[in-house]
């Protein structure tokens, strides 16, 4: 699972930056966000430590900013801080008497995250309470309903390809089950987001002969 979600995310990348006319590398990538939003719940139901767990998602999202920038997108903040502020909405739910109570909360989390050029924007945090509070075969109609409404709102068309990890989750639980026990080591699936990021950095800016600036104004909003 972790080796899919790598070197799907790899090969997203890729042709992001290299061969941006290309669909087909972004179709493969879509597979890659669902299932660190499955790892990113399953990380939040079973780790021992939620405030290590958060400062460890802290400190990927601060290593993979400076690179995320100069590869990919000179002006936004990068998934890792999506999923940060998304399993801040869960610690902050698990702690409310009442569901209820939780809606203003995922609310305003939905408004921050559309107001800032996170990647994935609200769509990561709805995608990620998905996957922590419906099962089955509701969890695919939630995550195709969720598809569909970015498809109206966004045009993200593209997105729609993200189903598959999800119905894979579903619909084919032994292949599933195979694949989660096949783990790489924690370091290099800390690691690998921004240290992949780093190095397409360094070969965008040698093969362009030209470095992508920091757009500091529309990071912040300014």
């Amino acid at each position: 699972m972790q080796i899919l979600a790598m070197v799907t995310m790899l090969i997203d990348h890729i042709g992001a930056i290299f061969f941006p006319g290309e669909m087909t590398w972004r179709y493969i990538g879509r597979i890659a966000f669902p299932i660190y939003c499955y790892a990113l719940v399953q990380g939040h139901i079973h780790t021992s430590s939620r405030s290590k767990y958060v400062l460890r998602l802290l400190f990927i999202a601060l290593l993979a900013q400076i690179p995320y920038n100069l590869a990919l997108n000179p002006g936004g903040w990068n998934v890792v801080f999506t999923l940060l502020l998304s399993v801040l909405v869960l610690i902050v739910l698990d702690k409310l008497p009442s569901p209820w109570l939780g809606v203003p909360v995922v609310a305003a989390a939905v408004l921050l995250m559309e107001y800032y050029p996170l990647d994935y924007n609200a769509y990561g945090l709805l995608l990620v309470l998905i996957f922590r509070y419906t099962r089955s075969h509701g969890l695919v109609l939630a995550h195709l309903a969720l598809n569909i409404f970015y498809l109206f709102y966004y045009g993200w068309l593209i997105q729609m390809a993200s189903l598959v990890p999800t119905l894979a989750i579903v619909y084919a639980p032994a292949i599933w089950t195979t694949l989660q026990r096949r783990r790489v080591p924690r370091w290099v699936w800390w690691s690998f987001y921004p240290a992949h990021l780093a190095v397409l950095a360094l070969v965008r800016g040698l093969v362009n002969d030209q470095w992508m600036p920091i757009d500091w104004m529309q990071l912040l909003k300014l």
